[in-house]
């Protein structure tokens, strides 16, 4: 018997199943396989696998730091988070440049120092984008996977390629060769060459929409653009695989910290619910569907957790923020402004709720 019509035995013989939970319950035994989640099997994408060492310099690649006259380069600017562009905030000094993934340095160069690593699938998927042309993005010359491992799709990104080995719509194994490492995008020189690697959720299904309504440059990248992917802290990821080799991403994402709340309105289903149903938390049961739902975020806008609330809101509403004596606009991206333990949706923090939410 199939997953979903053994879920619709289950429900049916137990009426007090709330029904927006049914809903949830329903959409998650429509995916691969109802509580069953493929083993992530995740490899590094070059041959540099000093991640795991005692010397992560071996592994990031560095950046160019001028902090108050100092120049630098630290290979903590490699690595995911806020790990970019020092400020000094009164007493405080910041980081208040977020970084999405890993920067990973090669191990192979020729004799003028041109890159000859191969970049390689981390896991099996299917290649869905491609972006030739450097110019046209920031990340250069790079590739999208979607792997499906039970829990929703999940994105790979490799960027700043020197070259593609690759086609749209081909499958890949763990360990497929992508392209070359290189360094194109901008501000990258052949001596910072690396491969940028993400991943990470899929937004919005409608990002060309959303991204027409706000934006008056042409979207190149449709689905794919690096605005629609939110990635996860994917160095984090690995070495809790090394712990803990059945750890899942619907396990890994509810670990990662809280940094604020928003209340969205319940009465039109969340986009993003569609394709990750596990971010929901179970509510009290015999509930109706809900006035609204509250999203938990990290700071770099990660959802975590989504609950059913009862609480009512027209549009996005901040429902809580981690107390912080820097103004919370450098923390979140700007997305959220306000100091201490009090704050509100910026602007941007707006925007990116209707992306998440489809509700726009």
């Amino acid at each position: 018997m199939r997953p979903s019509s053994k879920l619709a035995l289950w429900i049916r013989d137990r009426p007090s199943v709330s029904p927006w939970c049914v809903g949830l319950l329903l959409l998650f035994a429509s995916g691969m396989a109802f509580g069953q989640s493929v083993h992530l099997d995740l490899g590094l994408p070059t041959d540099n696998d000093a991640l795991f060492s005692d010397d992560p310099s071996r592994f990031y690649m560095y950046v160019d730091r001028n902090f108050e006259g100092v120049q630098s380069k630290p290979w903590s600017g490699g690595r995911f988070g806020f790990v970019r562009d020092q400020k000094r905030i009164g007493s405080n000094i910041i980081f208040s440049k977020f970084h999405e993934g890993l920067d990973i340095r090669p191990v192979k160069r020729d004799a003028a120092g041109v890159p000859l690593d191969e970049v390689r699938s981390v896991a099996a998927g299917k290649v869905v984008y491609i972006n030739e042309t450097p110019s046209l993005s920031n990340y250069g010359r790079y590739i999208v996977v979607e792997h499906q491992w039970g829990e929703g799709p999940l994105y790979s990104l490799y960027a700043h390629l020197a070259s593609i080995k690759s086609a749209v719509g081909q499958d890949v194994g763990k360990g497929g060769v992508l392209g070359i490492m290189g360094y194109s995008g901008e501000g990258i020189n052949r001596e910072r060459s690396h491969v940028h690697l993400e991943l990470a959720l899929l937004l919005s299904d409608r990002f060309p929409e959303w991204h027409a309504r706000h934006f008056t440059s042409p979207n190149h990248h449709g689905l794919y653009n690096g605005l629609n992917l939110v990635g996860m802290d994917v160095s984090g990821l690995y070495h809790s695989l090394k712990a803990d080799p059945t750890m899942t991403v619907s396990r890994f994402v509810p670990l990662t910290s809280p940094y604020y709340k928003v209340l969205v309105p319940g009465t039109v289903p969340l986009d993003i619910v569609k394709r990750y149903p596990w971010l929901v938390a179970q509510g009290p049961a015999g509930a109706p569907l809900p006035v609204s739902w509250e999203i938990t975020f990290t700071d770099f806008g990660l959802p975590t957790a989504i609950k059913p609330s009862t609480q009512s809101v027209t549009l996005p509403k901040l429902s809580w923020v981690k107390k912080s004596p820097i103004n919370h606009t450098y923390n979140t991206l700007s997305r959220v402004s306000g100091i201490g333990e009090t704050g509100a949706l910026t602007e941007s923090g707006q925007r990116y709720l209707q992306l998440l939410t489809g509700q726009f």
